[in-house]
């Protein structure tokens, strides 16, 4: 009698190819990426009607100055109703509201209750001087330089955004989009100048 013997040999491993694993670990990556883009997003909330808004430093253009200063900073404003304007010259509806803005500045700027602030988001030097120049803006501007004053506010959405900080430098109303007008700007800012 013969015997019959049967090896069991185990199924054939097939290894993932090297393709296919470097488009998992990337996809892994990407995920472990935007899930701590998550969490500093949570860390650091959008900015938002009621919430104070951290201090910051804007240099400004040449030519520009606050109380003789090339900079001024947030926490020099305290006491004072802020208007901060982000725009660009590359931007048409900026171009829409900045006589508004102008006309409404100089109807604050003798007894400096309320201060405005232009900042020019992702723009050239040249071409932001050139813009302040043609609308003859002459309230303080300067350059977001590395956007960290727009990190500061978690913009997101595009220019022209207007952000109205009260005397005790808490953020009370946000305006996406252009003015229609200088009374418009002026609304918002008055209630803000009696509180």
């Amino acid at each position: 009698m013969m015997s019959h013997s049967s090896t069991l040999t185990p199924p054939e491993r097939r290894s993932i190819p090297l393709w296919g694993q470097i488009v998992i670990w990337s996809a892994l990556v990407a995920l472990l990426a935007l899930l701590g883009l998550g969490l500093r997003k949570a860390q650091n909330p959008i900015l938002s009607a009621g919430s104070t808004v951290p201090d910051f430093t804007l240099t400004l253009f040449e030519g520009y100055s606050y109380q003789g200063s090339s900079q001024v900073s947030l926490s020099d404003l305290q006491g004072k109703v802020v208007v901060i304007n982000f725009w660009a010259s590359w931007c048409g509806p900026c171009e829409e509201e900045a006589a508004y803005l102008e006309e409404a500045w100089r109807a604050y700027a003798d007894d400096g209750q309320a201060v405005f602030l232009g900042i020019a988001w992702t723009d050239t030097p040249d071409n932001a001087k050139a813009y302040l120049e043609r609308f003859d803006i002459t309230y303080p501007n300067g350059p977001d330089l590395g956007t960290r004053i727009s990190a500061i506010f978690n913009r997101n959405l595009g220019v022209p955004e207007t952000y109205f900080i009260d005397k005790a430098g808490v953020l009370r109303y946000i305006k996406i989009g252009p003015f229609a007008s200088a009374q418009e700007i002026q609304a918002i800012i008055e209630p803000l100048l009696t509180e």
